[in-house]
Parts: C-alpha cells; structure tokens; sequence
C-alpha cells in the first residue's frame, strides 16, 4: 500500500505523524509524497481555530471524492468524531485519548505486505514529552481533545532520542502542549529531561516546545540553567495571550502581566542574544480599547523577535465561547491587523541589527528554488543561496534582513 501523511497544526501533531508513518513502513508500506500516487492518506488534524477545521474538513471531502482511503487521527477526532464518522463512513478516525490502542488497529487495517521500507532522508527527532495539560484556559478546545497532564517516561524519552541520534538526527524538537508542565504529575521536571538530554553523545541541538508562564515560574532558576547548556537552542517560545491583565484572568491563566515580562527579563539577562516568540489573542471575550492598548504596550515593551497573533474563535464546549461580551469580528480584525504591523516593525528593526556579523548555523531545511534555511543558535532562521548539504554545520556572514528571516553568506564550513 502507498500513503500520505497530511499534518495539521502543532509541532506535537508532526511528530506523532512520524511515529504512524514509521509504524506504516514497518509493515512494509511505502509512504509516497504526493496526492497521485496515494492509495490511502492519514490526516493528522487541529480544531485549535475554526479556519483551519473548516479547511481540513474540505480537504477531507476533497480525499474522499478522489476515492481515497482516510485515516483521520487528531484532535478533531477527538472532539468532533460523530460529525466525521457520519460524514465520512469508511474512514479509520481515531482521537488522541485512543492513540495506544492505534498501532494494533492499524495492523488489522493495513497487514504486513513485506520488509520494512526505509525512510530515505534525515529528519529531526520531534519528541512529544506528554499528553495534555494541567492548564485551565477558558479558550482552549485543546484540552478537552488531550485531556489531562500524563508525561511521558524521561528513560524512554532519551533512549528515543539517543536511537534518533544515532541515526543522523541533528536535532531533538521537544514537544507538548505545554513543556513546562513535563513531570508535574511525577518525579521528573522538564529541567532533568534536558540535562539527560544533552548528555547524550554527538553534536546536535534540542529545541524547547511552547511553554505556559504559570509553569515556568515554577522552574525557573533550574530553566536558566538548562538554556546555558551548548546544545540547548536559545530559543524560547513564551505566549502571553494579553497584556490585560483583567483579560489576562478571564484566559484563565495564572500569572499577571508584569510577572511575565519579569520572566523573560530574568531569561534574557542570564541568556545573552536570547530569541522570543510569544502569542496574542487578539478580540478576546470582553477585551476593550484599554485592554488592547495595554497590549500594544506589553509588545513595545518585550519587543520579541517574534509575535503570533491569532483573532479569538469562540470553540465549541470551552467556557470563553459562551462568555458575554462577544468582540465584533470587525474591531478583532483592526486589533490583529494593528499588532501584525507592530509586529513586522520590531522583527525587522531586530533582524537590521545582525546584518553584518557572524554566526555558526545548522542547515536544517530545503528553501525555495536553490536555497536552503540554516538556523543558528538563537534559532534565526538564515536563507543561504546555492547549493549546501542538509545538516552540516557552516558560518555565516549575515548581509541582509527581512522581518521573518535573515539573508546570509557561508564563508567555511564547519564540519
């Protein structure tokens, strides 16, 4: 049999992807590239903003009509599967709470047709640590789909990035709904996970997930600590959600404007050169003139390098959804197009102060036409003209900007 993997949404979707696409070749299925040559497709998917559902359901009907075998896994199957089993009869849907019991399902559905088939590049080990969350957001359909906090086995995480490692990986993308949560729920926080982590032997990098501040608080010195290891990305990957802190608390979240921006002042003076990225929701149930000013503000005053602004979409079975004081679409709209200026004004005002040095970069990723993407280790995306092998290490001159990205030069290579 010949299938597609189509991922949607999180980075903890891509790498769950990779595990049913490495079950599937083990049974000596041959995964394929393209729609055409497709027999069957899995669709891993998001139900984080109704767009992106809305999306995935036309792509769905789209597969079906083609005459296309589906597997629909994700967090749609979660919460939305009647929907998706009377729309879509003979599909394989399986929720994220069932993914143990997915593998046998998928060796009843799809026997073993012959050996193992190879995966023929080098990828990076996307590691998810957990399922679910400890989190209370009132606007998250996320956790209804995961469910509560359960961490993974730290001794099983590192020997499946150790197996990754030895196998080409160059670098460990850590993963969860919330990674700052890691261990909460046992022994092992997620400080510890990154410490055996690095230990491991080879030159590679690990990338930290997304975390909540009211997690981090708890860990902080110990976050320090692991940020200041080599092979740790400086890169940190922080939501706010709102510089309200009214708005802040009706999010659900635990900790108050001033504390956040306390948190990354802390992680910036002991990290030098240390990347931001945070989230904003933007038109949030309630969320006034005043409360946007007042993220407008927490913006200038933080300047990440980058900013993720997401208008609020009203979820099904979440409390925010039926919360009074619904936002107009319009005034959400001129919000998010506000702090989407704001945004490309501070990445690129950032981005012109590289211009002219000089930084060790993995390539890590095909660009367009002939060019590649090299990050280095704040984690700044670099595009390099010409050709240069995947996963080697180079040094880079910068010589030009752009608000996402950097333009650069190799001048060695490093390895």
């Amino acid at each position: 049999m010949k299938f597609l993997v189509e991922t949607y949404g999180c980075t903890m979707n891509h790498g769950e992807s990779t595990e049913f696409s490495a079950h599937l070749r083990s049974l000596g299925h041959e995964e394929v590239l393209s729609e055409g040559e497709a027999e069957v497709v899995l669709v891993n998917t998001c139900t984080v903003i109704a767009s992106t559902e809305r999306k995935i359901l036309r792509r769905l009907r789209h597969l079906r009509d083609e005459g296309k075998g589906l597997v629909i896994v994700g967090c749609m199957a979660s919460v939305d599967r009647p929907r998706l089993q009377e729309e879509f009869p003979g599909a394989l849907i399986c929720g994220t709470a069932d993914y143990p019991r997915l593998m046998p399902v998928l060796d009843d559905r799809f026997e073993r047709c012959g050996p193992a088939t190879p995966l023929n590049r080098i990828s990076p080990l996307v590691l998810p640590i957990a399922q679910g969350c400890n989190g209370a957001c009132t606007y998250c359909i996320t956790r209804l789909a995961r469910g509560d906090l359960r961490s993974y086995p730290l001794d099983t995480l590192v020997q499946r990035a150790a197996k990754a490692l030895e196998q080409g990986a160059k670098e460990v993308l850590v993963t969860s709904q919330d990674t700052a949560a890691y261990g909460m729920d046992g022994d092992e926080r997620l400080p510890d996970l990154l410490k055996a982590l690095c230990a491991l032997p080879g030159d590679f990098r690990v990338r930290v997930g997304m975390m909540n501040p009211d997690n981090l608080r708890e860990i902080l010195d110990e976050m320090v600590e692991a940020y200041r290891h080599p092979k740790v990305y400086r890169f940190l990957h922080l939501p706010v959600q709102s510089g309200s802190d009214p708005i802040i608390e009706r999010m659900g979240r635990a900790y108050s404007a001033d504390a956040f921006l306390s948190m990354v002042r802390r992680m910036r003076s002991a990290v030098p050169e240390l990347t931001l990225s945070t989230d904003v929701i933007t038109g949030f149930p309630g969320e006034t003139d005043e409360d946007h000013r007042a993220t407008v503000a927490l913006m200038e005053a933080l300047r990440p390098n980058i900013i993720n602004v997401t208008r609020f979409s009203p979820r099904p079975g979440t409390v925010a959804a039926a919360m009074k004081g619904q936002v107009p679409g319009w005034v959400a709209k001129e919000r998010s197009r506000e702090l989407t200026r704001l945004r490309f004004r501070i990445s690129s005002e950032i981005n012109a102060s590289k211009v002219g040095r000089t930084y060790s970069a993995l390539v890590d990723e095909r660009g367009k036409g002939e060019s590649v993407m090299a990050r280095t280790d704040d984690y700044l995306p670099v595009v390099l003209r010409g050709e240069h092998r995947l996963w080697q290490r180079v040094n880079v001159r910068i010589t030009g900007h752009a608000p996402t990205h950097l333009y650069g030069v190799v001048q060695r290579m490093e390895d």
